[in-house]
């Protein structure tokens, strides 16, 4: 390759990174104006967040929690303001993604990418959602059932709960849920890039059942409801990949027939 052909690549490639740079600079500063809404509000999003655990306990009077160092709610609080911070800047960074990487692609190939773009944040609004009103509650259940009441010759035994270590829970729950329920997302582009088909997924269905509730056991608390509130929605989206799957293989078996047939 001559000088002049090096010389001719850097201008596109400097301008990919300025580019690059500016698409991460307004992420960046929508994430921290996000935190900065978040933290000023982390109270607040801090009690919704023990909603479902008064959903458990029956009141918000039967709730007691606690920090046992100085510095341990405002640290709570920052992790808080991240947490909620990565939420709502989720859409913003999302798009910048997607403007940097569009003028790359085909027509087709950016109508192909566009819903998986919007069905990501869906699908993991669903499983924090399903997280806050329905896994959380059975594990508090669950967790509170362990409590012994004091008298005749038993020590009384009460959950007092730390504030970092129930915002902890919650943050992993939320987290497993939202990742596992990304499986329909995974395997449509695993099916469309021809590495999976429906055929496949039915076959490994026995080892798939095995493999959710593997990693079930690993992002969640260590008890039996956490772990199976996770697997079983998991292996009904596994499920629902199949179907995807199919009109998938249907669509494009009917766009290689249009492409075939004579005009």
């Amino acid at each position: 390759m001559s000088q002049a052909d090096i010389d001719s690549t850097k201008a596109p490639l400097i301008e990919h990174l300025i580019e690059l740079r500016s698409r991460l600079i307004r992420s960046i500063l929508a994430f921290a104006i996000a935190f900065g809404l978040c933290f000023a509000v982390a109270g607040h999003i801090f009690n919704l967040l023990l909603v479902p655990y008064e959903i458990a306990a029956g009141s918000a009077e039967a709730i007691r929690l606690q920090y046992t160092a100085p510095q341990e709610y405002f640290i709570t609080q920052i992790k808080l303001a991240m947490f909620g911070a990565g939420f709502i800047s989720f859409p913003i960074v999302a798009n910048q993604i997607y403007k940097f990487v569009a003028p790359g692609l085909y027509k087709n190939e950016r109508s192909a990418f566009l819903p998986y773009l919007v069905a990501t944040p869906v699908l993991f609004l669903m499983g924090a959602a399903f997280v806050y009103f329905a896994a959380m509650p059975l594990a508090m259940r669950f967790f509170l059932s362990m409590q012994q009441a004091g008298g005749d010759g038993h020590a009384s035994i009460e959950l007092i709960a730390r504030t970092s270590e129930y915002l902890s829970l919650v943050m992993t729950l939320i987290f497993a849920f939202g990742i596992c329920f990304q499986t329909p997302v995974i395997l449509t582009l695993l099916a469309r890039a021809g590495f999976i088909d429906s055929q496949w997924l039915k076959d490994k269905r026995r080892y798939a059942i095995v493999v959710v509730f593997a990693i079930a056991a690993v992002l969640t608390p260590p008890d039996v409801i956490s772990q199976v509130a996770l697997a079983v929605p998991t292996i009904l989206l596994y499920e629902a990949s199949i179907v995807v799957v199919k009109m998938v293989e249907k669509k494009r078996a009917e766009a290689e027939k249009a492409e075939g047939s004579p005009d």
